[in-house]
């Protein structure tokens, strides 16, 4: 090798790697120092210091850790004065931490454990909004989203003038229009497959459910497209009352929605089922 005589110092790079190993170390360290602090006041038997503790990870936003103290603490706490506020925090814990349905559990239990807190109106709502949280898109089941409206329903009858009720009354109309998608796919669903008679019947539903709906007039030309389609796939004896049907919702889609889009669209068919009516009884 060839010297070039110069010092290279591998000094800076040494200590570079020193102190990321210290600082990996020092991490370790911290970790499991606050494992065990955590572990320590679950197995305490000072009630006083638990209940601290568990605030103390509470206002850390530690859910979990707090969640678990205050967990430890409800049986011998029941019947204290610090019961109501341990509980409403290990309440919101759930809350927090996206366990919806345990918190929506607890948040009702809340309200019927403490009917003259300060909190219970807050937790009767919050119990409503927790099942709300667990409503899916309009594909899946709507238990939920039912269950919600009930709920929200319930508490809106028990505090009509509550400061929750402005945000009640939207979320109940965000499940409504789910469960009205909902209802509407599956009347589409019929139509597209055929099933023309099942189509006209559950979209004659759907508007009956949702008669306020912005969609309320192409529900009413989709019934006129189900009977006329229904009817031409009908044996002859059967053919005019169908068609017949057909007229009839189209002159109820041009009475009660005289501006709407479809009316020009439902003509087309209003026109033909006429003249198959026609055609009809010039046969007989």
């Amino acid at each position: 090798m060839v010297s070039t005589g110069k010092y290279i110092s591998f000094a800076p790079l040494i200590m570079a790697v020193s102190a990321r190993k210290l600082l990996f170390f020092m991490t370790i360290v911290v970790l499991l120092a606050s494992c065990k602090g955590y572990e320590s006041v679950v197995r305490s038997n000072d009630v006083n210091y638990k209940l601290e503790r568990a605030n103390k990870y509470y206002d850390q936003k530690k859910y979990p850790q707090a969640n678990a103290v205050y967990e430890s603490l409800i049986p011998v706490m029941k019947n204290t004065k610090n019961y109501e506020p341990l509980y409403y925090r290990y309440t919101y814990t759930f809350y927090h931490m996206k366990d919806y349905l345990s918190a929506s559990y607890h948040f009702k239990n809340f309200a019927e454990f403490f009917p003259k807190s300060k909190d219970a109106e807050e937790c009767e709502y919050m119990h409503s909004y927790c099942l709300f949280k667990e409503s899916p898109k309009p594909s899946l089941d709507q238990a939920y989203t039912e269950k919600t409206i009930g709920a929200l329903q319930t508490f809106l009858n028990a505090y009509p003038q509550s400061k929750y009720a402005p945000e009640a009354n939207k979320i109940i109309d965000q499940c409504r229009a789910k469960l009205e998608i909902k209802d509407a796919d599956a009347a589409k669903l019929y139509y597209n497959i055929g099933h023309y008679k099942a189509a006209s019947v559950a979209f004659q539903e759907v508007l009956l459910e949702y008669p306020e709906s912005v969609k309320a007039d192409m529900y009413k030309y989709m019934i006129v497209k189900s009977w006329y389609e229904y009817a031409k796939i009908s044996i002859k004896s059967k053919q005019e009352e169908r068609y017949a049907n057909a007229l009839n919702a189209y002159r109820e889609l041009k009475e009660e929605y005289p501006k709407s889009k479809y009316i020009t669209e439902g003509n087309k068919y209003f026109l033909q089922a006429n003249n198959n009516i026609k055609k009809l009884r010039n046969e007989q």
